[in-house]
Order: C-alpha cells, then structure tokens, then sequence
C-alpha cells in the first residue's frame, strides 16, 4: 500500500469481513425455520453474537433462550452456531422438541476430534475461554478427558495423567497469535503433546486477523464493528493494537463512535467481525465519510468462497414442502 498523502484522509477497508459461512448458515437457518413454520421459533442461545441479528430475528419471530427447558413441549428449537453438549440434545429428547442444529460444521470437526481422542483415553487440553458457548458444547463432548487452558497464563495449572497421551485443540475463533503462545508454553511442559489432525482456528477468523495485521501498521485508529461477546470480534481488536494500529475500538453500530476518536487522525482501518452483517459497516463508512473520510481503499488479504449447506433436517421439510433449501443471501445483508 503507498503511503498516505499527509494532508488526505482515507480508510483502509478489510476483505474478508463479516460474515463467514458458519454465521451465514445460521442465520438463514433461522430465517427458514420462521418462513417454513411460523412464529415461534426458538433458539436456544444467541443464534450467533451479534446484537443487530438477534434484535432483527426476534422482531420477525425468533424467541431466544437461555436453556432447553424454557422452550414449550413439543416446540421447534434451533440450535446456535456455537454448539451444544450431548446433554442438551437429551434435555430436547425429553421434551419432545423438534430439533434443528445450527452448529457451525467447523465446530462439530472440533467435536468429533474430542470424542476421537478420549476414546483413545488421550487427556485432551482445549485452549479456549472459560463460558464461552463453543466452549461448553466441546467439554460436554468429554468432561471427564478435558481440560480447558485459557491462555498462556493458565498453562502452569494444568494436570494430566499421562504426558505421553495429550493432544491439545481449540475454540475455533480465538487469537491465532495467543494461541500459539499458549500452544508452545504446553509444549515446554509436556514435550509429545500432538497437534490437532486440522487447524482448529477458523480459516475465516485467521483470514479477518489476517487483514487486521496488514492493516495495523498504517492506521491510525482501527474501528471494528461487532458485539462485545463476540470473541472473534474482540480479538481484532486486540490484533490491531498489537500489531501497530495506536488505537482501536469495538463498535455495534456507527452511533457509537465517538467523534473525538478521529482527532488527529489520517487513516482510520475498518472491519468487522464473523458475525456481523454488511449492512452495518456500510454505516459505518457512511458515518467517516461525513466526516472526510471518502477515500476507501480495500486491503484484501485472503479470498473466500465456502458455503455451508442447511442443516439436514431442515432442508428435508423445505424440500416436501416445495420451498428452496439454496442459501439465500451469502453473506446475509439482514437490514
């Protein structure tokens, strides 16, 4: 990227952003549950943590819960991108609801590997953060073979039973720097600790860090539009700073920046995080340019295609009931 002419303002506007195909998939999950069987439908947790999704879901239907049991017997649940605990699926047994599971399939892979290694008896250290939803649903895969690492810090505590038997994996949208560093300090204490089969870190949180690095070293202040639960989100941030930026600062909607932060500011990096819809950077670009900022120049780190299909139980109903099972918008604008 040239260098910026002193006296102009510009933005530097990452690609990818937003949505990636596990949230995309989500979302459109539930918009086709309320399209195929009428309000309600519930969800169980944020279908994916973003604050303009869930407000807009539930103006059209959707009904969040906390847990399994707060749903009607009998009523139609959807699952969240995040992943549930085995247990979960059993408490909707229980209460006769007919199930959707939303799961981002890069989530169940991390799943299937925990259920693969503790069958095998491995212990299995999952690098993650404590109560982040991801988290929950993997460590119920295998609580009595888990243990969760949550970050470098954490390291020092751990116990296993055999050195020789210990594999690590990860909650898919954490920092890919952070987690290598907890990686490697497990590593100095348990030298044979096997990697994953596969990357556990999403390609699209490794490709959004991605942008925000190159970025960071030009900008002045980094805006990153998302939810403050949205780890993926705050971890850009994080990525930001550390790699440059002099400031950065987490958004949900373009009302929430402070006019003050674009004092003395020539470059100014924007980008969003997995989970957020196009529609709210858009607002953001608007709210810079009013501002000066009408350059916008895109920083392309990584191209990306892969769409997930629906989940199978819904594309069966869809199909008897003659409506299209095609995933709707990529990307999902959602205004």
């Amino acid at each position: 990227m040239p260098p910026p002419d002193v006296t102009s303002k510009r933005v530097l506007l990452a690609a990818p952003r937003g949505y990636c195909a596990g949230v995309d998939r989500a979302v459109v999950t539930v918009e086709k549950a309320l399209e195929l069987y009428g309000p309600p439908v519930y969800v169980r947790k944020q279908i994916v943590h973003n604050k303009h999704v869930v407000s807009t879901l539930e103006r059209r239907g959707a009904v969040f819960v906390d847990e399994t049991d707060e749903v009607p017997y009998g009523a139609t649940v959807v699952f969240s991108a995040h992943g549930v605990a085995p247990v979960v699926h059993t408490e909707a047994q229980g209460l006769s609801l007919k199930t959707i599971d939303a799961t981002c399939p890069l989530v169940t892979k991390v799943h299937r590997e925990a259920v693969r290694f503790a069958d095998a008896d491995y212990d299995i250290l999952l690098v993650g953060h404590e109560g982040h939803e991801e988290v929950v649903g993997t460590s119920g895969e295998a609580p009595e073979h888990i243990t969760l690492v949550d970050g470098p810090d954490d390291v020092d505590n751990v116990i296993v039973r055999d050195p020789d038997k210990v594999v690590w994996l990860s909650q898919t949208t954490l920092s890919v720097d952070e987690t290598m560093e907890t990686v490697r300090r497990l590593r100095e204490r348990f030298p044979h600790l096997q990697d994953p089969p596969s990357d556990d870190i999403c390609y699209a949180t490794q490709n959004r860090q991605l942008a925000v690095r190159q970025m960071a070293p030009e900008t002045d202040l980094m805006i990153v539009v998302g939810s403050r639960n949205s780890s993926n989100s705050v971890r850009l941030v994080e990525v930001a700073v550390e790699h440059g930026a002099k400031a950065g600062h987490l958004v949900d909607y373009a009302d929430e920046i402070d006019p003050a932060w674009l004092d003395g500011v020539t470059t100014v990096g924007v980008t969003s995080g997995a989970s957020v819809p196009e529609v709210l950077v858009r607002e953001v670009l608007a709210f810079l340019s009013v501002h000066g900022y009408v350059d916008v120049q895109p920083v392309v780190a990584a191209e990306e295609s892969l769409m997930f299909a629906l989940p199978n139980e819904l594309r069966r109903d869809l199909k008897a009931a003659g409506l299209s099972d095609r995933m709707s918008h990529a990307r999902g604008p959602l205004h």
